[in-house]
């Protein structure tokens, strides 16, 4: 039965903040005004084909205690992330960007390095998206050359779509390029599998508990009993150190408000110690992504 996550959490306000600082690692920015349109979402994307910018976010976010977010790709157009990086330089709740580049492509190292120059920009998504198989890739050399210097630069891989075949391929990635962190996106929406307790023993790993909800028989559970076991496996498996909090806004407009999804996540955590949360909305993030502090009120390790 679909319930109010206003009922799922007894005697929670509806936009009460939580104690813990808030690094929200999954958002997605674009403007559907811009002359040149975006790639998505399409307008046939009813419930997400709305300008989503730094501001909108702020007003919906600020309020559940958070203090920054990261941007994650939405285009695969090289100069989105030059975009990207500009309207986040406006607004400092935005601590950083993993944007689109391909690797294996000639002209890798001279965009990387471009964008590098800015602190903003963090690291490339890749995988299940914009019809790239991130296996293919790495069969050719030029394209784990050009992860290792991803690597080099101290920056990070998310992977995008998650299946069985991906954790697979993102295990062979840190055997290739063993000094590259990649993060693990959108878990809960995957049945797990055995290689997630390969992927947990690597150090550089982390787990992403982004995605949480999603549609049944026509409906979508907003009590977290229904998540709770996918989301004990993650956690089991993962373990305290390597969660992060991401919300997949708006995306996640699809299927649920802002304050439904946060809320989901908060009752799960509520029900860990005070440093596992602050491990979770937080501290992990720093060690995955290692953003940039642009405000006083965001949390410093």
């Amino acid at each position: 039965m679909e319930v109010s996550a206003a009922a799922t959490l007894t005697g929670m306000e509806a936009n009460a903040a939580p104690e813990i600082p808030v690094i929200d690692t999954h958002i997605h920015l674009f403007d559907i005004s811009r002359p040149q349109g975006i790639p998505w979402p399409t307008k046939t994307d009813s419930a997400v084909y709305h300008s989503s910018l730094p501001a909108d976010y702020r007003k919906l976010a600020v309020p559940f205690g958070v203090k920054g977010a990261i941007e994650v790709e939405c285009s695969p157009w090289l100069e989105d992330n030059q975009w990207v990086l500009d309207t986040a330089a406006k607004d400092p709740i935005i601590v950083g960007t993993v944007g689109d580049l391909e690797p294996g492509t000639p002209d890798f190292k001279k965009m990387l390095d471009r964008f590098h120059k800015n602190p903003l920009f963090l690291g490339i998504r890749y995988g299940n998206l914009w019809d790239r198989d991130l296996g293919k890739g790495l069969a050719k050399p030029e394209f784990v050359a050009d992860l290792k210097l991803l690597g080099q630069a101290g920056m990070v891989l998310d992977t995008a779509n998650p299946t069985e075949q991906l954790m697979r391929d993102a295990l062979k990635v840190t055997d290739l390029v063993p000094n590259l962190r990649v993060v693990l996106d959108h878990l809960p929406e995957m049945e797990p599998v055995g290689l997630w307790k390969e992927l947990a023993k690597r150090p550089q790993v982390f787990a992403k508990i982004s995605g949480i909800v999603r549609r049944v028989d026509g409906k979508v559970p907003l009590d977290i009993a229904f998540y709770k076991d996918r989301l004990d496996a993650i956690f089991g498996t993962f373990g305290e150190d390597k969660v992060m909090f991401g919300s997949d806004w708006p995306n996640s407009d699809q299927w649920a408000t802002y304050p439904e999804v946060f809320k989901l996540a908060k009752a799960y955590f509520d029900t860990k110690s005070h440093a596992v949360a602050e491990k979770y909305y937080w501290k992990n993030s720093i060690k995955a992504y290692k953003w940039v502090h642009r405000d006083a009120g965001q949390p410093k390790a």
